[in-house]
């Protein structure tokens, strides 16, 4: 059996009264029973993000962005603002540049008429410059349909479409996790 893949789930809302608590519970609970994924969970409303970044960055900055770090794979949890993701996730995205390379990145999206698909689509070519692998596959919330305990008014759907995502970001993953071991020892020994 492999090592579980380390995903980290980045919560991208800062708001006040944000509903992506709620989204990320939930997608706690699909993965709970699962012994082939370790998930953490990276919050922008816990990380302190600078401006810019800093040699010293705050203590929970740097949390956060150890907690990225040593992920293998990541999935985004993002509403959509204005047709676009938040300027929160922006900001971590350009501070923790490096940690995103040659690893893969699924999607969780909420909101409005399109459920945070357009947010998704502003994501990719940012992701891209990094050189992160984006996955098709996605899960997304339209016009919050979660009941008042945070649970999806149509689990089986939802479900199944975060069990597709992960399965294919445990593919992705073990893929680049072992391509990026290979280039390491490769350079370890020029």
């Amino acid at each position: 059996m492999s090592t579980p893949l380390r995903i980290a789930l980045v919560v991208a809302s800062t708001r006040e009264g944000r509903f992506g608590p709620t989204v990320a519970r939930w997608f706690q609970s699909v993965t709970a029973g699962r012994t082939d994924i370790e998930l953490t969970v990276a919050d922008l409303a816990d990380a302190d993000l600078p401006a810019h970044w800093t040699p010293d960055p705050a203590p929970r900055t740097r949390a956060f962005v150890e907690r990225l770090a040593v992920a293998d794979a990541f999935v985004i949890l993002t509403p959509e603002y204005n047709h676009s993701f938040p300027a929160s996730l922006k900001q971590a995205i350009d501070i923790t540049g490096h940690v995103w390379r040659r690893k893969p990145v699924g999607f969780v999206s909420y909101g409005g008429l399109s459920g945070g698909l357009r947010a998704v689509e502003q994501l990719r070519p940012v992701l891209a410059e990094l050189h992160a692998t984006t996955l098709r596959e996605t899960v997304s919330f339209h016009q919050f349909p979660f009941d008042e305990t945070g649970t999806p008014h149509d689990t089986h759907n939802a479900e199944k479409a975060a069990t597709t995502l992960l399965d294919d970001l445990l593919w992705w993953g073990h893929a680049l996790r072992t391509a990026r071991h290979d280039d390491s020892i490769r350079n370890a020994t020029n």
